[in-house]
């Protein structure tokens, strides 16, 4: 008898990106979040993912071997990842396979199917955004890509908008299930205080800006707006950073802001961050739904971002903050001196975005729509 139909715990592998980014992210915590509701859920990635608590017992990770043989000039990681998940299939008899991404993740899956000569597990595949914005463009992935959604038995994106784009670049006629994405917060261990007293900083109005620094982020929008800001002495920016800075150094030179910045990475503990920070701040020029977003509503910031894919389906304009043009630096600058000059007035909106992302965005609600979601397949 099927698990799902029988009450009993469901068996679950997740391949995900490790590093830091939404996808690991939202990966990591729908693990964990089935973890707690009873299920076994299996980790298989070349690394441990970034914020996963792999403490409780019914949580487990497989790394992935990936040799490299002379014969390669590129060492290869789709293929051994197919075999572990073939091997994990069988030796854990799983339900289902969770791929986050149709390349690698999905394609290794699928392969993983073929060679376990069954149709279990099923196969449900998450599109977070790169799969069709970017390698859904490029004539050497589209048909890889095309082909994992159509060979899933079941697609979700992360937002309407990634689901239209995905069904206009790739032109399948199957159902995509938009599931948005959530962030189970965790209570700061540190006070706001003393956070702040490590950043180095006393009363000044924090910005927060979360991200993988990925040139879509664009970066050097977001330093633009610090170092035009009328009230630059009196503002620190905090990157929480997911990718190299280096890069990104000449220009606070330039700008001669490099005492206004402050860069951590790799960091885990983001609650401390935020509870420390007062705005969030996001110029990116794609997102298809915006996880960084969510976690500053989550902790009742106000947040500065561009009207960029999914956005608009978490954050509310002049509600929760305000979305401005890509690219737009002065209208940034101008919606960001006038919430430094004046918080109070504009403290309802962190409220409000706080409200519609518990309302909207909580674990409970998204993982029941994964459960629900896993249920249909598993029985279809």
């Amino acid at each position: 008898m099927d698990a799902v139909l029988s009450g009993a715990a469901l068996k679950i592998a997740m391949t995900c990106y490790p590093s830091v980014g939404g996808s690991g992210i939202l990966a990591s915590q729908l693990g964990e979040q089935l973890a707690r509701r009873g299920h076994q859920v299996h980790f298989v990635s070349y690394e441990k993912p970034f914020r996963l608590d792999d403490s409780p017992a019914n949580i487990f990770f497989h790394p992935v071997d990936i040799n490299k043989y002379d014969l390669f000039k590129y060492p290869d990681y789709t293929l051994p990842l197919s075999v572990k998940l073939a091997e994990v299939s069988r030796r854990f008899e799983l339900d289902l396979l969770h791929a986050h991404y149709a390349v690698p993740h999905a394609i290794a899956a699928c392969l993983a199917r073929q060679m376990l000569g069954s149709d279990r597990p099923r196969l449900i595949t998450t599109l977070h955004g790169t799969d069709t914005t970017l390698m859904g463009q490029d004539p050497n992935y589209q048909p890889v890509i095309r082909h994992a959604i159509e060979q899933s038995s079941g697609v979700t994106a992360v937002s309407g908008f990634l689901r239209d784009e995905t069904i206009r670049t790739f032109g399948v006629a199957r159902e995509i299930r938009v599931i948005h994405n959530f962030f189970a917060p965790v209570s700061p261990g540190r006070t706001r205080r003393q956070v702040r007293e490590e950043l180095g900083m006393g009363d000044e109005f924090l910005v927060i800006h979360m991200s993988n620094l990925r040139a879509g982020k664009r970066i050097d929008d977001l330093l633009r707006v610090i170092a035009a800001s009328r009230h630059r002495d009196r503002l620190r920016l905090l990157i929480l950073a997911g990718g190299d800075f280096a890069p990104y150094r000449t220009s606070l030179a330039a700008l001669g802001i490099e005492s206004r910045v402050i860069v951590k990475a790799a960091v885990t503990d983001v609650e401390n961050y935020l509870n420390a920070a007062d705005l969030g701040l996001y110029t990116s020029e794609h997102e298809s739904f915006g996880l960084s977003i969510l976690e500053s509503m989550f902790h009742g910031h106000p947040v500065l971002a561009t009207r960029a894919g999914g956005v608009p389906e978490v954050m509310v304009d002049g509600q929760t903050g305000f979305m401005l043009p890509v690219g737009d630096v002065g209208a940034f600058v101008e919606r960001l001196d006038a919430i430094v000059e004046n918080p109070e007035r504009y403290r309802d909106l962190g409220e409000r975005g706080r409200q519609r992302a518990r309302a909207l965005f909580s674990a409970d609600r998204i993982v029941g729509e994964y459960l629900d979601y896993y249920q249909e397949v598993l029985e279809s």
